[in-house]
């Protein structure tokens, strides 16, 4: 029942329209009317929701909407193709989707599909889970050359997703990329960068995406940060990793390395902090001694900010990042060390750029949003009308994830993140205040059907992409990997479509 062809409205009703069996011993739970609940955005922070939701209320019917034909987020689109051991959650959330009281619609997108207020007209609950799809920028000029990436960009097009698929990074005409930030994803991206390209081969990475790295020229990577080694955001896990890549040579200024008392503070409160410090100090030993044999460079640049991107000579791609010195200085107000500039200015040469600085989600219509925050202005996960002190709570609407805390954590801190809204929902469901009155109840599942079809939507439901699922990993074998990602929006709606 693939979205090529639609099917008759009787049919497609009847294989979505599952018969629910509740139980009579739970109080809100047992009610003989579903609870309707759409979560929109299928990665870890839609699925745990929707887990969390068909555990805790026996009598909740839940669909999952993404705008992708391939559902899991992150974990397919974000997660590094060599760490496999991240992505095994997917199994937890087809599970899930499995679920007799659960269904998976892919290839709807909220605002052109279907709207929010049409959502709300027809789910007793909403929630919000379709992360961070954009990106910070820095404002600085020649941010437009050719050349300059974000490092979300760069995540999606190694793995695999239809939206960069054409993105095609130059990966040919440079020895240097500089790689702006020093968190977990700047860490991967100079990662796959510098790693061996046969250790990649047994990865689910995009096909195409391993022929540009194959034939990659580049053999110098720096990790710039505005701050110093004991401020950097990635975590001990991924440094350690990158630091112990074969034939690569780290370097780093030992001038970096040097501590002030609000340094030695800030690790002594921290136990991250320390075990990153205490990593970077001991790379810096261990390759004191410059390789003059062909190893790759990765080199960890402190105390930089960029002020501006210089064009090469055909003036139209990257050639340089001006970088800024900046020293550290305590803000009052955050009581953090922050980096302000020097008036001292240095030139970086570069054919390349990543943008590692944080992804930014989009609002939608008839949204309330933050805009300087890049968050849905929310109370435990019940969303807000505005941010000020008099904001009222919209009723059934609810935020998760990224959309609601900010781009930030792990693909396990989006399980606590889903529990807390999931207990805000049920609370609300047992004080009466998410259903319609009895006379005008809400369709669910049966209005959306009704809605994508009187649009004409072609949406994927999960055993069609099941279907995807099977054609990658058979692809996969063929070349030892896991799977051959398909990463053509005709392609996965082709294969979807296929009996």
């Amino acid at each position: 029942m693939g979205r090529g062809v639609l099917l008759p409205r009787a049919r497609r009703l009847m294989l979505f329209l599952r018969p629910t069996s509740f139980s009579t011993s739970a109080s809100a739970a047992s009610t003989r009317e579903p609870l309707h609940v759409c979560v929109v955005g299928s990665g870890p922070a839609g699925f745990y929701t929707a887990e969390k939701m068909l555990k805790g209320h026996e009598g909740v019917q839940v669909d999952i909407i993404d705008r992708l034909p391939t559902p899991f987020g992150l974990v397919r689109s974000g997660v590094a193709p060599d760490h496999p051991e991240t992505k095994i959650v997917v199994n937890q959330f087809s599970r899930v989707a499995a679920n007799a009281r659960c269904s998976f619609f892919g290839n709807v997108t909220l605002g052109s599909d279907v709207s929010l207020s049409e959502l709300r007209r027809t789910y007793d609950v909403v929630v919000l889970a379709y992360g961070a799809e954009s990106d910070r920028s820095f404002g600085i000029p020649g941010e437009d050359l050719r050349g300059i990436h974000s490092a979300r960009e760069f995540v999606w097009w190694y793995n695999g997703h239809p939206d960069m698929y054409n993105l095609a990074p130059d990966l040919r005409s440079t020895e240097s990329a500089v790689v702006l930030g020093q968190g977990n994803v700047a860490l991967d991206v100079a990662r796959i960068l510098l790693r061996c390209t046969t250790e990649l081969a047994s990865t689910d990475i995009a096909g195409y995406a391993l022929d540009a790295l194959r034939s990659s020229t580049i053999k110098k990577v720096f990790l710039v940060g505005r701050r110093g080694p004991v401020q950097a955001a990635c975590t001990a896990k991924e440094l350690r990793e990158i630091l112990g890549l074969k034939n690569v040579h780290v370097c780093i200024k030992e001038a970096d390395l040097v501590t002030s008392p609000a340094d030695k503070e800030e690790m002594t409160n921290s136990r991250i902090k320390r075990r990153v410090y205490e990593l970077l100090s001991k790379a810096a030993t261990v390759h004191q001694e410059k390789s003059n044999d062909d190893r790759k460079e990765l080199h960890f640049v402190f105390f930089r900010k960029p002020t501006r991107f210089l064009p090469s000579e055909d003036g139209s791609t990257v050639g340089a990042v001006e970088l800024e010195k900046t020293l550290l200085k305590d803000d009052e107000v955050t009581g953090k060390q922050v980096a302000v500039g020097t008036g001292d200015f240095e030139e970086l040469k570069c054919g390349l750029v990543l943008k590692s600085i944080g992804y930014k989600s989009l609002p939608i219509e008839g949204l309330p949003f933050d805009k300087y925050r890049g968050v849905v202005p929310n109370l435990r996960g019940r969303i807000l009308s505005s941010e000020s002190e008099t904001a009222k709570v919209e009723p059934g609407l609810y935020v998760v994830g990224w959309l609601k805390r900010g781009p930030t954590g792990i693909v396990a801190t989006n399980l606590h993140c889903a529990e807390e809204t999931v207990a805000s929902i049920l609370e609300d469901d047992k004080k009466g205040v998410v259903r319609a009155s009895s006379d005008s109840k809400r369709p669910g599942r049966r209005g959306l059907l009704e809605i994508l079809e009187q649009k004409n939507t072609r949406y994927v439901p999960f055993n069609d992409w099941e279907k995807i699922d099977a054609k990658e990993k058979t692809l996969g074998q063929l070349n030892n990997k896991p799977r051959e990602k398909i990463t053509t929006w005709d392609e996965l709606l082709k294969v979807a479509n296929e009996e």
